[in-house]
């Protein structure tokens, strides 16, 4: 309660005090403003003097002084005057504007360099894409050669055991052809006899016909008789079955032994055929 009392006697006397500096502050900036003016206009004219008179007055309504007011405008003026105010806030304006520049700035360059980096991500996936689709068709090619590859191996496994086979005859028709001693025209029994034999082989394939002639006698009569009655046989075959001669093989074996009761002056005219389809088909 005491100090209570204390208190408003110096409240009441700060505030005298205030109003009592503030008043001699006006009177006092106002005395050097009026002597101014003065002496202004009774060495210039008019116009001069209002403008000169200006400054003073706006020095005279800022209340803060400098760029750190004395204790005594504190005191009277406790409250900072707009022009203070600006100009120490201006600064701080401006250097705000310039980072909102960068910041513009530096956010337009980023903007770009996403869509840059967009364009980038697009075009690698474009590429990745079609990659992949030369990829699966690489792959699609690569399977059909190894299908193609498979069945080629398929192919040469069967050719390799035809050709393995193909000189593998199983033996046909047989007949023998008699001939008399120093004889080689074929008679007409040794002409029907080849006939039977030689027209199922019309547009035939895959077959032989060995002709192996025997003649009585010794040394080399004996083979060219046999060679002589074996070419008439074949001459025959090709001549009027028109059997391609390749087909045909000829030998002159001269005085064979032949089997018991063979005749000793022949030809014997046997029939060799493949037991491979696909080549009696050819």
């Amino acid at each position: 309660m005491t100090t209570r009392f204390l208190m408003t006697p110096l409240l009441s006397t700060l505030i005298a005090f205030s109003a009592f500096a503030q008043q001699s502050n006006s009177k006092a900036t106002a005395q050097p403003a009026a002597s101014t003016d003065r002496t202004a206009s009774s060495s210039q004219p008019g116009p001069v003097a209002a403008k000169e008179s200006s400054p003073a007055n706006s020095n005279s309504n800022d209340f803060w002084d400098g760029e750190e007011p004395s204790l005594g405008a504190l005191l009277t003026h406790p409250f900072a005057s707009k022009e203070y105010v600006r100009r120490h806030v201006q600064p701080i304006r401006d250097r705000i504007n310039e980072l909102d520049e960068l910041s513009d700035t530096h956010s337009k360059s980023i903007k770009d360099v996403d869509a840059r980096a967009q364009q980038g991500i697009q075009l690698a996936s474009e590429k990745a894409s079609l990659a992949g689709e030369h990829a699966q068709q690489a792959a699609a090619k690569a399977e059909s050669a190894q299908q193609t590859s498979a069945s080629l191996n398929t192919r040469i496994d069967a050719d390799e055991k035809v050709i393995g086979s193909i000189d593998q005859y199983k033996s046909g028709a047989q007949t023998e052809i008699r001939f008399r001693p120093g004889q080689t025209v074929l008679s007409k029994d040794a002409k029907a006899a080849l006939d039977e034999m030689a027209l199922p082989l019309k547009n035939q394939h895959g077959y032989i016909i060995e002709v192996q002639g025997f003649s009585a006698g010794q040394g080399n009569t004996a083979m060219a008789n046999s060679r002589k009655m074996a070419d008439s046989v074949a001459r025959y075959l090709v001549l009027n079955h028109e059997i391609p001669a390749y087909r045909i093989y000829v030998v002159g074996l001269g005085n064979g032994s032949g089997s018991k009761g063979a005749h000793r002056t022949r030809v014997e005219v046997s029939l060799l055929k493949s037991d491979l389809p696909q080549v009696a088909k050819q």
